[in-house]
């Protein structure tokens, strides 16, 4: 029975598969870092939760951009307008970045109020999509470590050290209306706070 244990996945396959391909072995993670990497929940509550501290969007950029290419993961045809968002998660008091994001969204195809909210205020995206209710399901596409290189300036560390990100599409009414990276040292949430 312990052999038959030994050789079973503890994760849903296509998340350990997702850690495994990029040479992530999800028994070195502390346990917050494999919640992170796999929970399809709102990455800022997790993290408000976590940490006990709110944490607040810092926009590093936000544009509307035609996509050079086909996008089939998404359903998009080249020349489609998107919008490019670049952001911090940050804690409201500590001002420490947690999180950087990048996220690739498909306006017409989220409503009027969400756009408002999305380039109007500083209101993380699971929180608007809460605020109004909007039914998503999320599908996570892949997990990775790389080496943080331009991004080592938000989080203060070297450009060798490694970050570790989830990138998983998100639908809602049976469309795809976003993709988004997450990324975050590897250093970071390793013990309690």
């Amino acid at each position: 029975m312990s052999q038959l244990i030994a050789n079973e996945h503890l994760m849903r396959d296509d998340l350990q598969q997702s850690l495994e391909r990029h040479h992530i072995n999800p028994a070195t993670l502390s346990t917050f870092q494999r919640i992170l990497l796999t929970t399809d929940g709102t990455l800022t509550d997790i993290l408000e939760a976590y940490l006990f501290e709110q944490i607040q969007v810092v926009k590093i950029s936000q544009n509307l951009i035609p996509i050079p290419k086909s996008l089939p993961i998404m359903e998009l045809a080249e020349g489609t307008k998107v919008i490019d968002r670049r952001i911090l998660l940050q804690g409201r008091i500590s001002r420490k970045n947690y999180i950087y994001a990048e996220s690739l969204l498909v306006p017409e195809r989220l409503n009027d109020n969400f756009r408002h909210e999305l380039f109007k205020t500083k209101t993380p995206i699971g929180k608007i999509w809460l605020e109004q209710k909007v039914e998503t399901f999320k599908e996570i596409l892949d997990s990775a470590k790389e080496p943080a290189q331009g991004l080592a300036e938000y989080f203060n560390i070297e450009a060798s050290d490694n970050l570790l990100s989830r990138t998983y599409r998100v639908f809602t009414n049976g469309k795809p209306v976003m993709m988004i990276t997450e990324k975050f040292p590897e250093r970071y949430f390793l013990n309690s706070v």
